[in-house]
């Protein structure tokens, strides 16, 4: 198996004036990694068409699979499934089976008012995503997901999509705490890193009840040489006067 790339294209203006906290990119880059599928590029864009249309045709030539999440609830503002019917060339329509969803979930036709069945209109061809929490469906068309934007929305979704997603081979990381400036193992971790080109290392400096301390974390595919370099980084710590306050291990997306 391979390694897998995928990208993310976060819709909303409320997100770029602040109004409102991503929480998304951190719970799908950690639920992909285990896939194999490593999440290596976010664009967040606003709520207009052309922005829209740009973020998807560039992403989608590019990578492996695109999620968007964002802009397919009942108000004026939610355009994505227009743009994306655009950018893919084709005609939004009123799909049977979303339409259908969205009875099963209000529970009656009075309940369907104008602006919930604009959450039924969908580009021709996709494929619907279930949401098992607000009725709505998401959908896919060809290597793009199209998903909510409120979280809990989200995470229901993203829950189908991992489950169709092809498997690769999943990131291992390892991540080490110790207590000393980034500076004073800069030049180790240089040479650490040239030594493992395929092993991945960031250094992450936190500031926790008054004390400063870093994180280290390594990343890759191998574990055999991921367990290597982690040891060899251990070395390097007590080399300096420090010892790991922790070391853990999990898989997940670069």
């Amino acid at each position: 198996m391979t390694t897998l790339h995928a990208a993310l294209l976060v819709i909303g203006n409320e997100i770029l004036t602040g109004r409102t906290q991503d929480t998304n990119t951190q719970w799908i880059a950690e639920k992909l990694g285990p896939r194999g599928v490593a999440l290596r590029e976010v664009r967040v864009v606003p709520d207009e068409e052309d922005r829209i249309i740009e973020g998807v045709n560039a992403l989608r030539a590019k990578y492996k699979y695109v999620l968007t999440t964002g802009g397919i609830g009942p108000t004026h503002d939610d355009i994505t499934a227009a743009s994306i019917a655009r950018a893919f060339g084709v005609e939004l329509e009123l799909n049977t089976d979303a339409r259908q969803r969205l009875l099963n979930y209000y529970g009656s036709e009075a309940e369907l008012t104008t602006p919930r069945l604009k959450m039924a209109q969908i580009p021709v061809g996709a494929k619907l995503i279930d949401n098992p929490v607000s009725g709505a469906p998401g959908f896919v068309v060809e290597n793009v997901y199209v998903m909510a934007g409120v979280p809990r929305i989200m995470q229901g979704m993203l829950d189908h999509v991992l489950a169709s997603l092809e498997q690769g081979t999943p990131y291992m990381s390892n991540t080490i705490s110790c207590m000393m400036a980034e500076s004073k193992i800069a030049e180790d971790l240089t040479a650490l890193q040239n030594h493992y080109p395929e092993i991945i290392i960031g250094s992450y400096p936190h500031y926790r009840g008054g004390v400063l301390g870093l994180s280290l974390v390594l990343r890759g595919t191998d574990r055999v040489k991921l367990q290597q370099a982690t040891d060899e980084l251990v070395t390097l710590i007590r080399k300096h006067g420090d010892e790991p306050r922790a070391i853990s291990m999990q898989s997940q997306a670069v």
